[in-house]
């Protein structure tokens, strides 16, 4: 019987250690997926609804509540000028459509700078910011970069022409820049940014400042305008650029000689015995 007993009791306690090594390891991982837990709802950033556009959008397109729907977007990365519940798309009982005037793809966030206010036409006035004018050059497959411009390009104008002798010595065409950083905002009659491939422009509209306008119209009847395309990332300002045919063929300016015109005299000749006597008169030619 004693015996029996102490094998009852050892089983007894084998699986009492068991038990409460099953319990252990229990708590343990019980532990640690809460850390895991815990740690995932730190990382959790703080979201607030954006709109976004529910189907893709093309220019000039009439913009509905039925176009657009709101996501969640992390509040510490949404893009400036978003749509959000406390500034909404349309306002409550607005009815007039907004206007789209850049492209965007679906899911894209529709931000202010790409939408008229409602009611509003998509036209360039739209585009022209406070004291700016549209002016319009003429361009060809030369002047026009080849036909690689858009709308929302940069451009240095340069023009090229004859200078006044009056002005300035006679230097041949002179090719001068007039305008640099000038920003394009449409291309013909299409003021949309996403043309595809090369567009061969006959005109193109510029935004500038009125002062610019009387001067780029001044170059553009008494000489020949080309356009020079700046880089998206580029922030310099081109400087003071002048180019003659002197100093394109590296010849060295030289002072021209005036020519003294000698005065014209008249004279007429009599003989006096065996010699000839020539005398002044007045010219009366």
């Amino acid at each position: 019987m004693r015996m029996v007993f102490g094998l009852v009791l050892l089983a007894g306690i084998a699986l009492a250690g068991g038990a409460v090594y099953m319990a252990k390891n229990y708590i343990g991982q019980y532990q640690t997926a809460l850390a895991k837990e815990r740690a995932q709802r730190e990382k959790v950033v703080p979201t607030i609804p954006v709109y976004v556009a529910e189907r893709p959008l093309k220019y000039g397109e009439a913009l509905t509540m039925e176009d657009v729907r709101t996501v969640d977007w992390p509040e510490n990365a949404i893009p400036e000028g978003a749509f959000t519940e406390d500034n909404p798309i349309f306002a409550e009982g607005e009815t007039k459509p907004r206007v789209v005037l850049r492209s965007m793809e679906k899911d894209e966030a529709v931000l202010a700078v790409k939408v008229t206010e409602p009611g509003e036409e998509a036209g360039l006035t739209s585009r022209l910011e406070r004291g700016m004018r549209a002016f319009a050059i003429k361009v060809d497959v030369a002047s026009g970069v080849s036909g690689f411009l858009r709308p929302g390009d940069r451009v240095d104008v340069y023009w090229t022409g004859r200078v006044d002798q009056s002005l300035s010595q006679d230097r041949g065409e002179v090719t001068k820049l007039i305008e640099p950083g000038v920003k394009l905002i449409a291309i013909d009659q299409n003021a949309a940014g996403d043309l595809d491939g090369a567009n061969i422009a006959q005109t193109v509209t510029v935004a500038i400042a009125p002062n610019q306008v009387a001067k780029l119209a001044q170059a553009q009847s008494t000489g020949r305008l080309s356009l020079s395309l700046v880089g998206a990332e580029d922030d310099t300002i081109a400087s003071a650029i002048e180019v003659d045919q002197r100093s394109l063929l590296g010849i060295a300016n030289q002072e021209v000689k005036a020519k003294v015109e000698q005065e014209k005299t008249c004279s007429i000749r009599t003989r006096r015995g065996a010699d000839v006597v020539e005398i002044p008169i007045p010219c009366t030619n």
